[in-house]
């Protein structure tokens, strides 16, 4: 069978030449006589895949040497405790709510202190980001925290929260190597792998040194401490070794693609198709406000649950698959992530043109 075009918001789609290179090394990787999903993780083969695709990483975001780079398990819910039990030292720290996984990042930190959402988007279900400008931020707040890109919403950040000097922790999850970012904005970084870089199992974290210390909340276990892994060099026990192969090959891909520079400009043109499309159809519409729109995630609707029903049933025969918007939303969500080629989307907005004349 011929490969679909996956629109998936996580795990998704990734690239074509990497998956046949992995399946090239599946039974040999470099004369080795085994695959990596047999190696053990202390051995010289493994250790010049995790620093490799450590080094790569550093290269395409320009990380700076004061930030460590982890590689962890446990995906981006398990960061929604790890921040607070690593850094809330005042036990305050400041949320903006714009959709779901800001919303769970919030309700995991009331665990640990006190936890005040300063600005939320939940009055418009999450359509928009809302004016960070000139936010109320506590004075003693320990940080400030966004979720960047809303996968779920399709909603992203443009400009970074004014934090009036407080650090600021994002969780970068499904716009990760879309574009460039300055990693000094950010205290630290966060994302699940499996949206636009790797198979799902892997998180990836860029924290400034400064903030990884001994000084935890009391309890918290030594797997859940950032000191524990940046110690130990993301070895500190088995990591999710085949996981983190497969983003190494993506940074690869990546760089020798341009970059997040070139990457940026690729996918404003394949988002520009689709938005173009929705703001000129009668008959579809995108639900997010202009300003705020994400060039990852692109939800939209018909108006009427039968016909998205219609049209999901119909592009996933014509070969679109998991193009059915999350379940607390509805209607429908392209995840046009970086493996996503420009075809697919042009292809895609030709079937719903078609779609819209037999249906309008």
């Amino acid at each position: 069978m011929a490969r679909v075009y996956n629109f998936s918001a996580g795990p998704a789609v990734l690239p074509e030449e990497v998956l046949k290179e992995a399946a090239a090394e599946m039974l040999d990787y470099k004369g080795t006589g085994m695959s990596v999903m047999e190696m053990s993780h202390r051995s010289k083969a493994y250790q010049t895949i995790i620093e490799e695709a450590e080094a790569d990483l550093r290269t395409l975001m320009n990380i700076p040497d004061n930030y460590k780079v982890l590689f962890l398990q446990g995906g981006a819910h398990q960061q929604f405790a790890m921040v607070p039990m690593n850094f809330m030292k005042n036990k305050v720290a400041d949320y903006i709510i714009t959709g779901q996984w800001a919303k769970k990042a919030y309700a995991e930190a009331k665990l640990y202190g006190t936890a005040n959402a300063i600005a939320s988007s939940a009055d418009k279900t999450f359509s928009y980001i809302p004016d960070c400008s000139d936010l109320p931020i506590s004075e003693n707040a320990d940080y400030v925290y966004i979720c960047e890109n809303n996968t779920i919403y399709g909603t992203k950040f443009h400009t970074l929260p004014n934090t009036k000097g407080k650090d600021l922790v994002a969780d970068v999850s499904s716009c990760f190597l879309s574009e460039p970012v300055d990693v000094t904005k950010y205290a630290m970084l966060y994302g699940g792998v499996q949206k636009n870089i790797g198979p799902a199992g892997v998180v990836i974290c860029i924290i400034r040194e400064d903030l990884i210390t001994e000084d935890v909340l009391p309890g918290t276990p030594t797997m859940l401490r950032y000191k524990t892994h940046a110690d130990a060099k993301s070895l500190y026990n088995t990591p999710p070794a085949y996981g983190i192969y497969i983003c190494g090959k993506v940074f690869k891909w990546l760089l020798k693609n341009g970059g997040l520079e070139a990457m940026k400009e690729y996918n404003e043109k394949k988002a520009k198709i689709l938005y173009d499309f929705l703001d000129q159809s009668q008959l579809f519409k995108g639900t997010v406000e202009k300003k705020d729109r994400s060039l990852m995630n692109v939800p939209f609707v018909t108006g009427s649950d039968e016909l998205d029903a219609k049209f999901i049933k119909e592009a996933t025969a014509a070969g679109f698959v998991n193009l059915k918007g999350h379940r607390s939303v509805g209607g429908m969500r392209a995840s046009i992530y970086n493996a996503m080629p420009i075809e697919g989307v042009e292809k895609l907005v030709a079937f719903m043109d078609e779609f819209e004349k037999a249906n309008g």
